[in-house]
């Protein structure tokens, strides 16, 4: 179907959500901002690899770093992420809710082929290199949230508004042209809704929440006339529920190579086919008891996936300025890729036989489901240009210190159509690249690590801060902090290595907008990550 998805964007995975367009700048923002990735040993030292070297993690970073291997080495990496959240109503006195989403991942595996010319020939002044090819998982959307809540009546600005004022249900109210009128009611004629042409309002037509009726322009024709929605009515206090579950990944096949210049200086390149999927479930539901009604609750249920793929190319330089002091600096173009997303949603409503509000249309009474049709839709994404520089410095023997600095752009990330996709159209995106650029704006990353050598054994530890990509918050209550720790074993060929990694970061969600009158959400979020990589060096 060559239209756009328009849906409740329940579940976005950074920033607030809307009753919106699902293209739309936080789609821009969840391909854009990555994590570090990698081996155990990448991860361990926070990501901090830009000038380090010899470093696997270094094909996604700056893979000048590939012309310091010795040796070439084949490795696996599998991880498991444990997450939860803390969800509290913003101004609410209530305890947060918790909520748990755990996952089992492969978060690297690659091959070095690493060739290097003996020191007795000195035919040429490229001492080596190393090609490597490799997958590495560069961004993690498993979260799950939940929060309760009761809407009553609230003094806005002088005016009261009743529970029901402030309901999802408030947002579907008002007028439309005839065009709306007629198209409305063929979906209920015909029972075949779809999100395409008015929202969720077809839909909630057929559930029996929203009413429309046409009126008539005094002296005009039937041309000039307008419709008039209205809502279920509710009365007393409103119960509100939400359940937003995540998952999915984004990650990347790269290769690329590395040499060394008079064991100097470093140069890489290398290419990067990237791999995304996400999946979202949002559960919403409203109930109220009031026994003059007939509504006891609805429930609205909506599914979103995005499968997708893209390319990008990176080029890297080291220069190792002292035998311990070394300077790296790498830039990526950015990422083209081409989505497929397909949105699902129901309503599911429950409503008694007895009440005294009036009934436009005879009510299926006990729990009925009405459906949407699935809606596909095909564009493209451009995500921002990245450069890395750093810094590392080796203790002889004993180990090593290391730090980047990584700056992004995320208000240059755009969205364009794919009108040569079957599910794609001509849009152009307009207002939603304004958007983008209107809400994101600039940051610097930072990592930092260390690693400290004790004969076979190695003990790392490292930090990571990723800046707040929103303007409009003065307070970066959104940047996202990583601890990591990690330890390895070096034994003949076999290395074996193990990281943690404790990541926290805060969400502000809200189920649909009302003029300021919408639930916002608070979400706290915290999740663990442990990896282990085994590997061999030959």
């Amino acid at each position: 179907m060559k239209k756009r998805i328009i849906g409740f964007s329940l579940a976005l995975a950074l920033g607030p959500a809307s009753h919106a367009f699902a293209q739309g700048p936080s789609d821009a923002l969840r391909y854009s901002r990555l994590q570090f990735g990698g081996p155990a040993r990448t991860q361990g030292i926070g990501g901090a690899n830009v000038a380090l070297g010899a470093d696997f993690g270094n094909l996604t970073s700056n893979p000048a770093g590939l012309g310091l291997f010795q040796k070439s080495e084949i490795h696996i990496t599998p991880g498991i992420g444990l997450g939860q959240s803390d969800s509290r109503l913003d101004g609410s006195s209530a305890g947060a809710q918790n909520d748990v989403k755990n996952s089992f991942h492969i978060a690297s595996t690659g091959l070095v082929l690493a060739n290097r010319r003996p020191d007795s020939d000195q035919s040429t002044n490229w001492r080596g290199g190393a090609f490597a090819l490799g997958f590495t998982r560069l961004a993690d959307f498993n979260v799950a949230r939940t929060y309760n809540s009761t809407l009553t009546d609230r003094t806005v600005n002088g005016r009261t508004y009743t529970a029901d004022d402030q309901s999802y249900l408030a947002t579907l109210r008002g007028t439309a042209g005839r065009d709306y009128y007629l198209n409305i009611r063929g979906q209920g004629r015909s029972g075949n809704y779809n999100t395409v042409d008015n929202g969720l309002d077809g839909l909630a037509y057929g559930a029996y929440l929203i009413n429309v009726d046409r009126v008539r322009v005094p002296g005009g024709t039937v041309q000039d006339s307008t419709t008039s929605i209205t809502s279920r009515t509710r009365r007393g206090p409103i119960g509100q529920a939400e359940q937003v579950i995540s998952r999915g990944s984004v990650s990347q096949f790269d290769l690329g190579y590395g040499g060394s210049y008079r064991d100097r200086l470093y140069i890489g390149v290398g290419l990067g086919i990237v791999s995304s999927n996400y999946r979202t479930t949002s559960d919403f539901t409203e109930t109220e008891s009031d026994p003059t009604t007939h509504i006891n609750s609805y429930r609205l249920r909506e599914e979103r996936r995005v499968s997708g793929s893209g390319i990008n190319a990176r080029l890297g330089l080291i220069y190792r300025a002292t035998d311990a002091f070394r300077i790296g600096a790498s830039v990526q173009t950015p990422t083209y890729m081409r989505l497929e997303d397909t949105y699902n949603a129901a309503f599911i409503t429950d409503f008694s036989a007895s009440g005294t509000d009036v009934v436009p249309r005879s009510l299926p009474v006990g729990v009925t489901t009405i459906e949407a049709q699935p809606n596909d839709y095909a564009y493209a994404l451009t995500t921002p240009f990245r450069a890395n520089g750093g810094v590392a410095y080796t203790i002889s023997k004993y180990g090593f210190l290391t730090g980047d600095v990584e700056y992004v752009g995320y208000g240059q990330a755009r969205l364009h159509n794919d009108a040569q996709n079957a599910n794609g159209d001509d849009n152009p995106f307009t207002a939603e690249n304004n958007d983008i650029q209107a809400r994101y704006k600039s940051t610097v990353n930072l990592r930092f690590g260390a690693e400290g050598r004790f004969d076979v054994f190695r003990v790392r530890v490292g930090y990571a801060r990723y800046g707040d990509p929103y303007k409009a918050d003065k307070n970066n209550e959104r940047v996202q902090n990583f601890y990591t720790a990690g330890a390895g074993l070096r034994q003949g060929n076999f290395f074996l290595d193990a990281a943690a990694v404790y990541t926290s970061f805060n969400q502000v969600s809200t189920p649909y907008s009302l003029d300021g009158l919408e639930p916002s959400i608070k979400i706290n979020n915290n999740r663990y990550t442990t990896t282990l990589t085994a590997g061999l060096t030959f």
